[in-house]
């Protein structure tokens, strides 16, 4: 009856649609696009039409574009405009690949994550960069400058994974190195479509709009879910930064272009081999010929659908590396790192400084890019 009835709307709003006179704007336009196609099949198209260079889609961004079909979205997003999108809740949140659950049953997360009291999602600082956190599956440690004590060093140093952080002098041929556990621990989840998002609320003013929509309780796991994901996107930017968070991937595109320009691509690590292991570096490669660049990194958070928080920092370098197995000498990933060369406005305390024993704006930090998570910089 659901198909049905998302089928019937559709072929409705499609009807609508051509009947608007020729003089539309380009709002009508694109919401007649986001009806006629997938979320998937809009996206390649806008893609298309923002990005200005033949070079490959990546797979990896691409899967994460919501599986809805086009009736199925355009359904949705009625029920959105109507304020009825909680009357449907299980059957969207299965058909677009959310992570939606009742409290009450625990057994129901995916892939066995536990949102309990340690869930929290700050940076360490009020004005340290988003790689401040210190990731330990779901728990996020948060501290201020002004924590610097020998029981939060020694805390950090627990927590900081091996070969978490780096020297850029590390980068090259024959350097065997310890790989971090660079395995996404976060639950598999889909963004959703602009068609759809665009009529969400977003914001913590709107709380209780959003904890209606997705039937959230009060004082429940999914609230602190939410409320610590909203105050990360909301807190003032770092010094120098730029930061946007973004739940579909034309929201991204966007992001990424306003910083970059529109000759643009995307990388990430190729998989989560090496992971906890040392891996031996082959060749390495300068991204736009190893120069100080403008980057935009997207880190995945925790949300009902797919949100990340993309930001762009000053003075990095970026770098590509085939890693091999040391023993056997063959490639087994190739792998993304990005070197921060102004580490001045970091904690004394951050995680880096604890491991590599130095301090703000003494040294250039580096480390790889996590499973999921990726980079934006202009096309070489």
């Amino acid at each position: 009856m659901q198909k049905q009835l998302c089928h019937t709307i559709f072929i409705f709003t499609n009807i609508l649609l051509s009947t608007l006179t020729v003089g539309l704007t380009v709002d009508y336009a694109e919401m007649k696009n986001q009806t006629q196609f997938t979320p998937k099949a809009f996206v390649i198209r806008y893609w298309n039409r923002v990005i200005k260079n033949n070079l490959p889609k990546p797979s990896f961004v691409l899967s994460k574009v919501s599986p809805l079909s086009a009736a199925d979205a355009s359904c949705f997003a009625k029920h959105v405009a109507t304020n009825t999108l909680s009357t449907k809740l299980s059957e969207f949140c299965s058909a677009a690949h959310l992570l939606c659950f009742p409290d009450i049953n625990p057994q129901s997360y995916r892939k066995g994550v536990v949102l309990d009291k340690t869930l929290s999602f700050t940076s360490y600082g009020v004005t340290n960069p988003f790689e401040d956190y210190v990731k330990k599956g779901m728990l996020f440690i948060s501290y201020t400058k002004s924590s610097s004590t020998n029981s939060l060093t020694s805390l950090v140093k627990k927590l900081v994974q091996s070969g978490k952080f780096f020297r850029e002098r590390m980068l090259k041929q024959g350097m065997v190195m310890h790989m971090p556990d660079i395995r996404d621990k976060l639950p598999e989840r889909s963004f959703l479509p602009r068609s759809i998002l665009t009529k969400l609320p977003f914001a913590s003013s709107k709380l209780d709009d959003m904890k209606q929509v997705f039937k959230v309780s009060k004082n429940s796991s999914m609230e602190k879910m939410i409320v610590n994901s909203l105050r990360e996107c909301e807190r003032v930017p770092s010094k120098g930064e730029v930061k946007r968070c973004v739940g579909s991937l034309e929201d991204m595109i966007d992001f990424a272009t306003s910083i970059l320009g529109r000759n643009v691509t995307v990388r990430s690590t190729q998989n989560v081999n090496g992971s906890n292991k040392n891996v031996m570096l082959s060749q390495v490669r300068g991204i736009n010929h190893g120069k100080v660049i403008e980057s935009v990194s997207c880190h995945q958070t925790m949300f009902p659908y797919l949100l990340y928080y993309c930001h762009s920092v000053p003075k990095v370098r970026v770098y590509e590396a085939d890693l091999l197995d040391p023993q056997s000498k063959v490639k087994i990933n190739r792998a993304v790192a990005i070197c921060h060369l102004d580490t001045t406005s970091w904690s004394p305390t951050h995680g880096a400084f604890v491991a590599l024993g130095s301090g703000p704006g003494r040294i250039e930090v580096c480390h790889w890019i996590f499973e999921n998570d990726m980079i934006w910089t202009v096309a070489d």
